[in-house]
This record gives structure tokens, C-alpha cells and sequence, in this order.
């Protein structure tokens, strides 16, 4: 997966997107007839910094647009507070043939779009169709494993694969899978509408603004109603704004961005002002990537040092005031398959030997072994990240490693990712689906290239590890097709203990989801199994 639009700030998930605004939706037909705009005191009002580049489900690829479309819209099946999967749109989990390879979905019946439209498999089809045809920056997501969808009845969908994919249902969980109106929607390349959206969910679009977005009631939605009489978004320039519209009152909630500082400031004074703090362990993820093509890194050496010379915890205190939990694999301890495997790197004498390989090799403190990290420049924390890893290579390694901390715009820096111009990268990865194979395939897996060339095609040239390993290759699609799940289970350990030999990314950090609510608001969940769920929020009158 191409998740360049997902290289989202440390610990914060701050996003670099260009923000792609509307004029509001005056002539939507979400604002036709009983448009369920209904005004009063349980409105709830949430601050955000987060910016949003497209709200179509076809392109969207970032975490707001995906908590925004699982609050407007519904894909075939979700997750649960239990992380459970569990039916959506869909009435059941799948019918899976005995090889694998075949999906047969029974679909809600009595599901109407907010443009009036009736759902059924055919606008199912239709959806699902949309999103791979119209190559969309998630379009791959299915078009890579997908090989046809059919309507085999009014309320039934069939999914055929290319080949068998364990994680398939969990991938009908994604956010940009959802239905919609095929009466208001185009299937072609780029037919996107960014500021508009028309699906089956508890909430409409009642406007896209540059500041705000108005989220309302939807009245006929099929299920569960919201305990809100709808939601404002309030979209504010940076964190500071934000952290001024939460103390004196503006805002309900804040969510997405504040910076460390300001979350530990709003915990010190949680008690005393009555605010309450929510928290969780997320499953967002933060790497350093390691270019294996370019020289020196392609020497397996230099990349064991630079894994021996991370100090989790410490890093974690220096930037994020512990707000984030140490990471020592690819996959997030959230998983039960999670093997901390980069953990002997921190034990015995590792950077005495460090020390003495560097030397061996000619470097010295006038002559340093010279590394560069790379960070988009509009990203203050991965600053402080580069800046403390920078601090404790010169600690450590007694001067005979030089982190050399370079910036670039954002949008150059994504363009030159595939192009293995950087020597290392920080960025954080958020999932598409909760399943270990969205934290393995994405970085290890290569279409075509070769141990002396790297790869040349596929994922992790995406990703600009460049990455290439034969065996990696063959447990990646072994896991895929494997349905026994302990079986599964050990292809996890054994790419996992891979990764840990051959360091194609150091695993740093395993970062903590914050929101924080006034003392007169509940229901806000951060469960990491579900996508912030606006409808279960409400504002109590005492």
C-alpha cells in the first residue's frame, strides 16, 4: 500500500495535507426536503487542526476523512468496542468457499442513501466498483486482490478474489468502502467529488466549509440513532488555537492536533477545571526508515548500529513527555502476534561494539560516520524527534556517528520517497485495517527486483526502504493465503524475527490517541478497534 498521504506527525498524527475546500453544500441534495437539521443544546462542537484534502470515499487516505466517513457512511462490516468484526451494511460475516476465493455477502434490507436512493447489492456493486475503477489513492487496496464483484441477488454480494487473502473481511472494514448513492456518483478515473458525500450513514453533510463542517442527523437511518442532535467541526489554524478554544469553553472537544506541552498541560489541569482526558494506546505506529539500496546503509552492519543506538524510552521521555509506549517490532503490541524482537539490540554490549566496528572502520570523532534524516519540514515534533535521536548518537557512540537532520515541504518530500533520494525517514503509519498484515506487507513486500538491485517494484520501494528479500516475499503471501490462524500466527513471528535480521525500519514508538472533553460531555471513545465514534457522544444539561 501507497500511503505517502499517511506520513502524519509523531505521537500527534498531525497531517500534511493540502486542505481542498468547498463553498458549502447549498445545492446538495443532502439539503433537500427533511434534511434532519435539528438545532438545540445537545450540538456538539469539536476542534480539530487536522486538515482534510477530500472527503470522497474513493480518494480519501487519511486518518480525519476516515473517521468522518464511518461516522457519514457504512461499509459492509466494522469493529466492534471488543475489536470484533461485525456486520455493517452486511447482515452476516461472508460465506467463504472452500478455496478461499469466493465471498457471498447477505446485505441489509430497508437501507436508504441520504438522497433518498434505496440501497441494495447492486449499489453495493456499484460502490465497491467505483472505488477501484475511479484510482483513487486507496483504489489498490481492492484492485491488488480483488478480481470481480457481482450482485447474485437483490440483498446478496459476491466478492471473487485474484487469490486467497486471510485479511479480507477485515478489509471491508475500511472507511472508504462504504456505499454510496450510485443516483449522485460516476464510476471513472478521477470523477471525485471532494466536498460532497452521499452514503447510508447516521450523519449527512449539511456543509463543507474552509473553517467548519456541519455534520446533522440523518432520520432515516436504518440502525442505532446518534445520542446528538448532530455535530460542528470547527477546523482551526494550529494547536495553539486549539488549545485557547478548549480552556476557555469554544469547543466541546478537542481532537487532533495538540502538541505534547499543551496535552500535558490540559492533564495537569483535568482535575481542577473538570475537563476529562481520554486516552488510549493506538495502533498508530512510528518508524525510521532505512534506504537498504544507497550506501553505507546497504551494509547490514551500519544498519545493526543505528537499531543498537535507539533508546526508546528515552526518546519518548525527550520528546513526548510519555506520551507514547516504546515499539521493538513492525507490528503493535495491540496484536497478540506481537514479538518484541528488536529489544536485543538495547541488551549487553551492543554499542561497545558499535564503537568498536565504527572504529575498525576508519571512523573517528574528526571523521564521522555521517547519516541523514529526513522529516517534512511543517512537522515541529519530528524535529524534536530527529534532534533527540541526533543527541543520543553523539552520547552514545562517542561522536563517531553524526545524525545529519535534513527538511523538506511536504509534497517534495512524498513525490521523492519511491525515488531513493533519502538515506533514512521518520514518518508514523496508521492502519487501513486492524490485522498484522497491514504492518508487514505495506513495507516488506516487492513485486520485482533482487537482493544486489533492492526493489525495483513494489511496496517497499513505495515506502523508500527499498527493501528486497525473497524470504520475505514468500512468508508475506504465505500469511496471506494461510486461514488457520495459529499457523498464521507463526508466519507473523518468522517475518517478524526477519525483519529484526535484516532492519529494513527501526520500530520506534507506538503512539497514544488523546481527546479531551469538557465535564459536561460523555460517550467519547478512543477504542483503537473503532474510528472515533461521533454518535455516541452527548451533552449533558447539568
Amino acid at each position: 500500500m501507497i500511503h505517502w498521504q499517511r506520513f502524519l506527525g509523531l505521537f500527534a498524527v498531525c497531517l500534511f495535507l493540502t486542505v481542498s475546500c468547498g463553498q458549502g453544500l447549498q445545492n446538495s441534495p443532502n439539503n433537500s426536503g427533511n434534511s434532519g437539521n435539528l438545532s438545540g443544546e445537545n450540538r456538539i462542537t469539536l476542534g480539530t487542526t487536522a486538515k482534510l484534502r477530500t472527503i470522497d470515499p474513493a480518494d480519501a487516505y487519511d486518518l480525519t476523512a476516515g473517521y468522518l466517513l464511518n461516522n457519514l457512511g457504512d461499509p459492509l462490516y466494522r469493529y466492534n468496542e471488543q475489536g470484533e468484526i461485525i456486520p455493517q451494511l452486511a447482515t452476516e460475516l461472508p460465506k467463504i468457499s472452500a478455496d478461499g476465493l469466493t465471498y457471498t455477502i447477505p446485505l441489509r434490507q430497508g437501507v436508504i442513501f441520504h438522497d433518498r436512493t434505496p440501497f441494495n447489492a447492486s449499489a453495493m456493486v456499484f460502490s465497491l466498483r467505483r472505488f477501484m475503477e475511479n484510482q483513487g489513492q486507496p483504489s489498490f487496496l481492492l484492485s491488488d486482490v480483488v478480481k470481480s464483484i457481482t450482485a447474485t441477488g437483490e440483498y446478496e454480494l459476491t466478492i471473487t478474489l485474484k487469490q486467497p487473502f486471510a485479511a479480507f473481511t477485515a478489509l471491508l472494514t475500511f472507511a472508504g468502502t462504504c456505499a454510496v448513492s450510485p443516483t449522485y456518483y460516476k464510476i471513472g478515473p478521477g470523477q471525485f467529488k471532494p466536498d460532497t458525500f452521499i452514503g447510508t450513514g447516521r450523519y449527512q453533510l449539511a456543509n463543507y466549509g474552509t473553517d467548519s463542517l456541519k455534520l446533522d442527523i440523518f432520520p432515516e437511518y436504518w440502525g442505532e440513532k446518534p445520542l446528538n442532535q448532530g455535530v460542528d467541526i470547527q477546523r482551526l489554524s494550529n494547536s495553539v488555537n486549539l488549545y485557547n478554544a478548549f480552556t476557555t469553553g469554544a469547543v466541546d472537544i478537542a481532537y487532533e492536533v495538540l502538541d505534547p506541552n499543551q496535552i500535558k498541560s490540559l492533564e495537569t489541569q483535568a482535575e481542577k477545571q473538570g475537563w476529562q482526558v481520554i486516552s488510549t494506546e493506538g495502533n498508530s505506529v512510528t518508524y525510521w526508515m532505512i534506504n537498504n539500496r544507497q550506501a553505507p546503509l546497504n551494509n547490514p552492519e551500519i544498519r545493526r548500529i543505528l537499531a543498537s543506538l535507539v533508546d526508546r524510552k528515552l526518546l519518548i521521555e525527550r520528546v513526548s513527555q510519555g506520551q507514547a509506549e516504546p515499539l521493538y517490532s513492525l507490528i503493535p503490541s495491540t496484536f497478540p502476534v506481537y514479538q518484541p524482537v528488536f529489544e536485543k539490540f538495547n541488551q549487553g554490549d551492543s554499542l561497545v561494539k558499535a564503537q568498536d566496528w565504527l572504529k575498525q572502520a576508519g571512523y573517528s570523532q574528526a571523521k564521522p560516520l555521517q547519516i541523514e534524516v529526513w522529516y517534512p519540514s511543517s512537522s515541529p515534533v519530528r524535529n524534536a524527534v530527529a534532534t533527540a535521536l541526533k543527541a543520543i548518537a553523539q552520547q552514545k557512540l562517542a561522536g563517531l556517528l553524526e545524525l545529519q537532520i535534513q527538511s523538506v515541504e511536504f509534497t517534495t518530500y512524498t513525490a521523492n520517497l519511491d525515488k531513493g533520494i533519502y538515506q533514512t525517514v521518520l514518518y508514523t503509519w496508521i492502519p487501513d485495517f486492524l490485522d498484522p498484515d497491514n504492518f508487514t506487507h505495506p513495507f516488506l513486500s516487492c513485486v520485482q527486483g533482487s537482493p544486489d538491485k533492492g526493489c525495483e517494484n513494489g511496496a517497499s520501494q513505495s515506502q523508500g526502504s527499498f527493501y528486497y528479500s525473497d524470504r520475505a516475499n514468500e512468508l508475506i503471501n504465505q500469511q496471506r493465503q494461510e486461514r488457520n490462524p495459529q499457523k498464521r500466527d507463526r508466519l507473523f513471528t518468522e517475518i517478524q524475527e526477519l525483519v529484526a535480521e535484516d532492519i529494513p525500519y527501526i520500530p520506534l514508538f507506538q503512539n497514544k490517541d488523546y481527546a479531551f472533553a469538557q465535564k459536561n460531555i460523555t460517550g467519547v471513545n478512543l477504542n483503537p478497534a473503532q474510528i472515533f465514534p461521533l454518535w455516541q457522544i452527548q451533552k449533558n444539561k447539568n
